[in-house]
């Protein structure tokens, strides 16, 4: 298990965007298994009122697959020293994704991610999100690749060989 503070430390996102409290299960460089609970404490709640529809307080399905990419990059950052000492993980694509139910306040998704390849420098997942055992989200390809973080900070025109 990777505990909510050893998260931190794999990856750089932080409130309000930190979104996975905990991995379950991991085997690296195959797949991982986390954990993302909704509370209705979180900023994109803001806005309801003491008035809200529980439709009103659906998770925001780009957060879903926010909280998903992010366990992803978990799984890819594990035993890559280079991500520590200045390599940056890109998202590049999610293709053939389908979400099949809504997420509330009080839910916690458990996200499935596994490795189908891995290169030098990209790694390709596919993976789901599970709700109470029940399919939540459906991932068939999402791509990550990492790049030195200098070369992202170059004021020149990086050529592509």
């Amino acid at each position: 298990m990777i505990t909510a503070a050893e998260v931190r430390k794999l990856l750089p996102h932080r409130y309000p965007m930190l979104l996975v409290d905990k991995v379950l299960d991991v085997v690296p460089g195959e797949r991982l298994t986390a954990i993302k609970a909704v509370t209705c404490n979180e900023p994109w709640y803001a806005h309801a009122g003491e008035d809200a529809r529980v439709e009103d307080l659906a998770y925001p399905e780009t957060l879903l697959l926010e909280s998903w990419g992010q366990s992803a990059g978990i799984l890819a950052g594990m035993g890559r020293a280079e991500v520590q000492s200045g390599e940056v993980m890109l998202f590049g694509s999610m293709s053939e994704v389908d979400i099949h139910r809504k997420l509330y306040p009080g839910d916690v998704a458990e996200h499935r991610v596994r490795v189908t390849r891995a290169l030098s420098d990209t790694v390709i997942f596919e993976g789901e999100s599970l709700l109470e055992g029940e399919p939540l989200l459906t991932v068939s390809k999402m791509v990550m690749t990492f790049r030195p973080a200098e070369v992202l900070r170059s004021a020149e025109p990086v050529t592509m060989s």
